[in-house]
């Protein structure tokens, strides 16, 4: 039998599509067969697999139902919906789930998993201005963040290290009330055992061994990973021998920047208006 050839790399709609025929094959189910346990036909299972339909959330559920993923495919499909989004994002979402420790860089705003809801709206709103996204996307922006902070109360908790350009405490984000809560959050994540919170002052100058935004992941087989984006391409590295020299500027990041304590005494200052 002519099977078409995926290529998951393409695009969050063509790595559904991977991923559906996987689990199908897996069970040993044909097309129509599992068509005939979602309700629907083969031909649309084929033209999801092969990426030539996009998945609905109400498809990615019933997929779920069958092959008892727990939501896996409907927060894939997601990915799929969210065309605001860069390429590598989702994958790099669905790791960060597992991740046994997670290392993120960020510039001018507060990163995702740092974000209170108030703070999160107002950036997904402003992209709605702009219009590079439609307000459904800004919604799905918004519920991403609250999934993705749900997922670091797992057991084991995973270890969390977060290195903020000041950028992001002098960039107001919405009114003063939103950025007090978004600083006191900052605050209370330092408190928390597994996590370990440092700010890059702007005087570190030329000694800061990194200038764009990066996440590094370190997978329950020690395996790295690390996302990078710049304003229009995001770039997944899936090679740990490749992540090893961006996880050395890291850890040089680090050793330059203030001390959590320093940190949080800076985030305190932005935080009661003395800097």
């Amino acid at each position: 039998m002519n099977r078409k050839e995926l290529h998951p790399e393409e695009s969050p709609k063509a790595a559904f599509g991977q991923r559906l025929r996987f689990l199908r094959d897996e069970q040993g189910l044909t097309q129509d067969e599992l068509a005939d346990l979602m309700g629907c036909s083969g031909t649309h299972i084929s033209a999801v697999e092969t990426g030539r339909r996009a998945p609905t959330p109400r498809f990615a559920r019933t997929a779920d139902r069958v092959f008892g993923t727990e939501g896996r495919l409907e927060r894939q499909c997601l990915a799929v919906r969210q065309t605001a989004w860069l390429e590598g994002f989702p994958e790099y979402v669905e790791q960060e789930r597992r991740a046994a420790e997670i290392r993120l860089y960020e510039v001018g705003v507060v990163p995702g998993l740092l974000q209170v809801p108030e703070y999160a709206t107002v950036l997904a709103e402003s992209d709605v201005k702009r219009g590079v996204a439609t307000p459904e996307q800004a919604g799905e922006q918004v519920a991403l963040v609250e999934r993705r902070q749900a997922a670091l109360t797992r057991t084991p908790l995973p270890s969390i290290f977060v290195v903020l350009d000041e950028s992001c405490l002098r960039r107001p984000i919405g009114g003063r009330e939103v950025m007090e809560a978004q600083l006191t959050r900052l605050i209370e994540f330092a408190e928390q055992p597994n996590t370990v919170l440092q700010v890059a002052p702007f005087e570190m100058g030329a000694r800061r061994p990194l200038s764009l935004p990066l996440y590094i992941l370190t997978l329950g087989d020690r395996s790295l990973m690390s996302y990078a984006e710049s304003a229009q391409r995001g770039r997944l590295v899936r090679d740990s021998a490749a992540v090893v020299p961006l996880l050395t500027s890291y850890h040089q990041l680090q050793a330059e920047a203030q001390s959590q304590a320093e940190s949080v005494a800076t985030i305190n200052k932005f935080r009661k208006g003395t800097l």
